[in-house]
């Protein structure tokens, strides 16, 4: 009884935080929904999005929330991987200084760590990103240095193609989600955000927002008590097993597309840690609506996130990706039976 009013305090603000982070951040509820999701699922999100549609503003929101540090670097083809631990340079006295780099500086403080263009920084530097969130932990000046309330936030240039190196295969499935940050189609909104002076200021903006609303530091147990608490029947594990298996033979089950043959579509479906992850954000979906089980709008709200950059195309095919995935991943919601 006690585990379940705790969850229900917890519940309650984790949705009055996103209240909040909605009037920061406008027009982007369904956004903001699965990044509540990921940081209490305890999993790293890539983000696509075109430039200056507010995602940084995003991330610094919800670390404010949140009460932890906000860690940021920019991708660059220069970059180094121990640009990430340090900097290097000389003071006016004339002699070296050697500063912490932006993935340790905050230490145990960061909750929020935004790597901004990951795919213009070379493989070596994605390679020491990797590690950071899958141990959450790097050696820098012969000593570990530990995050374990930081969740990685990524974005690649999907303009510039010149100088960039794609995420590896093993790399995008690191990412619990992948989630489309896009320019508002309200009017309203369109209008407020480009007219409103509030909006123009963003640390001004930020200000606005009071006493830290979940504390980042208790999300690790809180994510634990979920998932222990929400269940998942038999019909629901199957349900996700025969998604599993359509995303890698969609073919074998009648999946058909449009202008696709889709016996030649799929190089690879998705993980074993890429389901598991898909469930684990599923009962925080379930968590956040107020059930203490998991229904198959849970996995609908987290199945296009959590797989859409886990299934390998074909390279006949991987340029269209953006068009295909959202696609596909409807039709195996559509053709596969739900309980």
């Amino acid at each position: 009884m006690a585990e379940s009013q705790l969850l229900q305090t917890a519940r309650q603000h984790a949705l009055e935080l996103e209240d909040v982070v909605n009037k920061v951040v406008v027009g982007q509820k369904e956004a903001v929904r699965l990044i509540l999701i990921a940081l209490h699922a305890r999993g790293h999100v890539l983000l696509e999005g075109g430039v200056g549609v507010g995602k940084t503003t995003l991330l610094r929101t919800f670390s404010k929330a949140l009460g932890g540090a906000f860690g940021r670097i920019e991708g660059s083809v220069d970059l180094m991987p121990n640009d990430l631990l340090y900097s290097a340079w000389v003071n006016a006295d004339g002699k070296p200084v050697i500063d912490p780099g932006p993935l340790i500086n905050h230490g145990e403080d960061t909750a929020v760590f935004f790597f901004n263009e990951i795919n213009r920084a070379r493989p070596q530097v994605q390679s020491l990103l990797l590690r950071a969130m899958a141990e959450r932990s790097v050696e820098a000046f012969g000593k570990e240095y530990r995050f374990p309330h930081m969740v990685v936030f990524a974005d690649r240039n999907a303009v510039e193609k010149e100088e960039t190196f794609e995420l590896s295969a093993a790399a995008r499935d690191r990412f619990l989600f992948e989630i489309n940050i896009s320019r508002p189609t309200d009017d309203a909104i369109r209008r407020q955000l480009i007219f409103d002076p509030a909006f123009h200021d963003v640390d001004q903006l930020l200000s606005t927002i009071g006493d830290p609303l979940l504390d980042y530091q208790q999300l690790n147990a809180l994510d634990h008590d979920i998932q222990r608490a929400i269940f998942v029947s038999p019909e629901i594990e199957n349900y996700v097993v025969r998604l599993w298996d359509a995303s890698w033979t969609p073919h074998e089950l009648g999946i058909e597309m449009p202008d696709i043959y889709v016996e030649d579509l799929v190089v690879a479906g998705a993980s074993v840690r890429g389901m598991s992850a898909m469930v684990r954000a599923a009962k925080v979906a379930a968590w956040l609506d107020g059930r203490d089980h998991v229904l198959p709008d849970d996995i609908h709200t987290v199945l296009l996130p959590s797989m859409t950059h886990r299934v390998f195309l074909s390279p006949v095919y991987e340029g269209r990706r953006e068009q295909i995935m959202p696609q596909f991943v409807r039709a195996l919601r559509d053709h596969i039976a739900t309980p």
